[in-house]
């Protein structure tokens, strides 16, 4: 594990008020010491005021520096923050005086990386950190802390307690196959099992709106051309992001753009029309649509009000999950089924963005975001992989099982929870075995 002093600038580079600049690793305080005028640790935790130098003593800038002695840091080790003016040249300067005292620029997300290393947080806690920052939606960034204040983790962690349980249980048939019974009773093994799974079967259904939730669901907006699909997707963007005219087919490519229906993250996706193109420039602007159709988590299938809705348009709501919008409400008062909206006017636009939300996050809605949530495919694969080898132990547990093979399968689930966690410790098996049950050997 590296520990060598780190240093990057913790702030987007640029013209601001300020920039900060983070120093961690064994020896930080040493580089600190060499840049930092009157250098002092203790106390840490404190903002202290002082001159910034580079390696021949000239003054770089005055700013605060603060210590945070390991462990007690971000990153688990030696730590120091400086703040200095922002800008281009200041933090430059600061980071190659760093540099130059025996720092060396950190790799994208060391920092985070060590902190996982170290234990400060676990790899479900650290992809949080990620989130939140790439967070464009209010609903993501409330998801993103629930997921950092450990939330998922703590779900985890429980399952993974419940199956080192059941290990150090089969160790025990394994060790003393001549006693009749354990310090638990086979069916009671089965039993905490079966918990477990259902858990985790629980979890896993969580994947797809979780992940939905942290990409931002596809919304897509299709039909025959010059129905207002563009117009419609400027109105909900808040800006003219699609061209829009009076010509048939002015959309030939799809354009996307991400925003949010009342918190909830969506990407927008203008399609071409869908019709008989004669040219083969359009043609290919329907397939690149009816690709997008297919991964849609939404279709919003846009027809002018007052008018039927045709069989080529009734084939789109039967492939995927449709929501009927009729467009250009403005001018007609008839409308048919589906959600009037004008672009012109706004109407309806407030209630699309409603319906549209609770089709596609009806799940997280419903648990008011107070239940924890798979939100990567990392974490699907890895309890997936949990689930299988859970099922696979199942025939050899009880009474005449085969506990050799029963805890070989408990022990791949277990691997599976700690890849996920970042945890990885073999000996607490045995620390259950001797400790828990005083077996004596």
């Amino acid at each position: 594990m590296l520990t060598d002093p780190i240093a990057a600038l913790a702030t987007p580079p640029g013209r601001s008020a300020l920039a900060i600049i983070r120093l961690s690793g064994a020896g930080a305080f040493d580089v600190a010491g060499q840049v930092i005028a009157r250098f002092q640790p203790d106390p840490p935790r404190r903002a202290m005021l002082a001159r910034f130098c580079d390696s021949q003593g000239r003054l770089i800038d005055r700013g605060v520096y603060t210590a945070y002695a390991g462990p007690h840091s971000y990153t688990g080790e030696d730590l120091v923050e400086l703040s200095c003016h922002g800008g281009l040249l200041v933090p430059s300067r600061l980071l190659s005086a760093l540099y130059a005292a025996g720092a060396r620029p950190a790799a994208p997300g060391e920092f985070t990386r060590r902190a996982v290393l170290n234990g400060k947080l676990d790899l479900v806690q650290a992809e949080a950190i990620g989130d939140l920052i790439d967070a464009t939606a209010s609903i993501q960034a409330a998801a993103a802390l629930h997921q950092l204040e450990g939330g998922l983790s703590r779900r985890l962690a429980e399952l993974r307690e419940s199956l080192i349980e059941v290990q150090a249980l089969l160790s025990y048939d394994i060790d003393f196959p001549e006693e009749d019974e354990g310090p638990v009773a086979p069916e009671r093994i089965q039993e905490q099992l079966e918990v477990v799974v259902a858990q985790i079967r629980h979890l896993v259904v969580t994947a797809p709106s979780g992940e939905r939730l942290r990409e931002g669901a596809l919304l897509v907006f299709a039909g025959r051309p010059n129905v207002g699909k563009s117009s419609l997707f400027n109105a909900l963007l808040g800006n003219e992001r699609a061209l829009v005219t009076e010509i048939p087919g002015t959309t030939r490519d799809t354009i996307e753009a991400h925003t949010d229906f009342l918190g909830w993250p969506v990407r927008l996706a203008d399609t071409a029309g869908l019709w008989d193109a004669p040219e083969k420039i359009d043609r290919l602007g329907v397939e690149v649509s009816r690709r997008y159709l297919a991964a849609a988590d939404l279709v919003l299938l846009c027809v002018e009000a007052g008018r039927r809705i045709g069989q080529d348009e009734l084939s789109i709501a039967a492939e995927r999950p449709t929501l009927l919008v009729r467009t250009k409400s403005d001018l007609s008062g008839v409308f048919g089924d589906g959600l009037p909206v004008s672009s012109l006017t706004g109407e309806g636009l407030d209630v699309l963005r409603r319906n549209a939300a609770e089709r596609v996050f009806s799940e997280r809605i419903n648990l008011a975001d107070v239940e924890p949530a798979l939100t990567r495919e990392r974490h699907r694969v890895a309890l997936t992989r949990s689930l299988t080898a859970l099922t696979a132990a199942a025939p050899h547990l009880g009474r005449g099982g085969n506990a050799v093979l029963a805890a070989h399968h408990v022990r791949e689930a277990t691997d599976a929870l700690d890849e996920l966690l970042g945890a990885v410790d073999i000996e607490e098996v045995l620390d259950r075995v001797f400790g828990s049950f005083c077996v004596g050997k």
